[in-house]
Formats: C-alpha cells, structure tokens, sequence
C-alpha cells in the first residue's frame, strides 16, 4: 500500500508545474476584469492561510505547532484565483507562525516586484493579518470610528471570499486535510506530509 501511494503522490506531483501555476499575461488580464467587476481593478489573486490540524504532538520542538485555536498544526499559504483555483501554495510552516511570516519565508516573497508575476497596477488581495505593500493590498487591522475603513473592509471581503471557499471545497473534498493522523518524528515524516498536501491541491485544481 505504502509503495502503491508513493508511486501515484509521485505521478501527480509530475503535473505540478502544469496544475499548480502562476497565471500568465493574458490570464492576468482576465482575473484583472473579474475583479474590477466588484471595484478593484488590478487584483489578480487573492491570498491567506489556513492551519491543517495534527492528530498528535510533533516529537521534536512540538511546543511550536502549537497554534492560536489551542492545536498542533502546519500553516500553509495558499493564493487562488476568482475560480477558486490554487496557482501558488506554500507548506510546511509551524502552526505558531503568523501569516505574513509565512508569506515572507516562502519563494513568493522575493519576487512580488517581478514583472514576470505583476503586471502595472497588479496585486494580489490579503486580509488584516498582511501588510500592505506595492503588491499587496489588504484590509485595514482598525477601523474603530472610521467609517471609510469600516466600508473598505466590507468591500475586500466581499472579494476576499473566494480564498476562503477555495479552501473550504479543498478541505471538504480531502478530509485528511483537516487533521493529519501521523506524528511528525523527523524531517523525512514533515516532506511527506507537504507532499500528501501539494497532491491535494494539484487533484482539487485538476476537478476544477
């Protein structure tokens, strides 16, 4: 069983470059369009974290897992398009670290200035636990007596939803998602776990 998994998680992740990818020009354009339709011209995708959830303890460091909603957990990034489908994930980081650490530990985060990713006026969407920066717009952390604030925030998360039914559907398809049922015992044990996630994801772009 174990070699019969490895064989199709290695057959699928050679799809990976085809299904899990970066929208070119002309796909851009088009998520541009969509977007511009709910008033913000310019997004192209939208981006946030989610925790998968660890039936147990990781053995080394398992204090670091653990997370704000009080379990063990991996963070993983993930950025999708207004089809809900993932062009950009990041896995493997500890359920303790915040979401912009995620985003500045992963490979995206040195390349958000690159005109092959953006093209003028392009960004992508996050949410208040982001920083805005030239190519991240993300909702205001206070909008307390600021009622300009207060209505921004509602528009962004009118657009900002499909991020979070892309997760919702990848979560509801792969039930594994929602609770890993391994223990983390070593760097070998984690790989595997990120790769039984980038399947998950590669098969939800694949039915989409």
């Amino acid at each position: 069983m174990v070699n019969y998994t490895n064989r199709v998680m290695t057959a699928l992740e050679s799809a990976m470059g085809h299904e899990i990818a970066w929208p070119d020009r002309q796909e851009r354009a088009v998520n541009s369009a969509h977007f511009a339709g709910l008033g913000f011209p310019g997004c192209i995708g939208l981006v946030d974290c989610t925790l998968v959830k660890l039936s147990q303890r990781p053995r080394d460091d398992g204090e670091t897992y653990f997370d704000r909603k009080s379990n063990y957990s991996m963070n993983v990034q993930v950025i999708c398009d207004q089809n809900k489908r993932v062009i950009y994930f990041f896995a493997g980081m500890l359920g303790s670290c915040h979401d912009l650490t995620c985003l500045r530990r992963s490979s995206l985060w040195g390349r958000l200035g690159s005109a092959q990713l953006f093209d003028n006026g392009q960004y992508l969407f996050g949410d208040s636990r982001y920083i805005p920066l030239d190519r991240l717009v993300c909702s205001y952390k206070r909008t307390a007596c600021d009622m300009d604030k207060v209505d921004f925030n509602t528009c962004v998360a009118r657009a900002r939803v499909g991020n979070e039914h892309c997760i919702g559907i990848l979560k509801a398809r792969w039930h594994s998602l929602k609770e890993i049922r391994r223990q983390l015992r070593n760097p070998a044990e984690n790989a595997y776990v990120i790769r039984w996630m980038r399947c998950c994801i590669i098969l939800h772009n694949f039915l989409i």
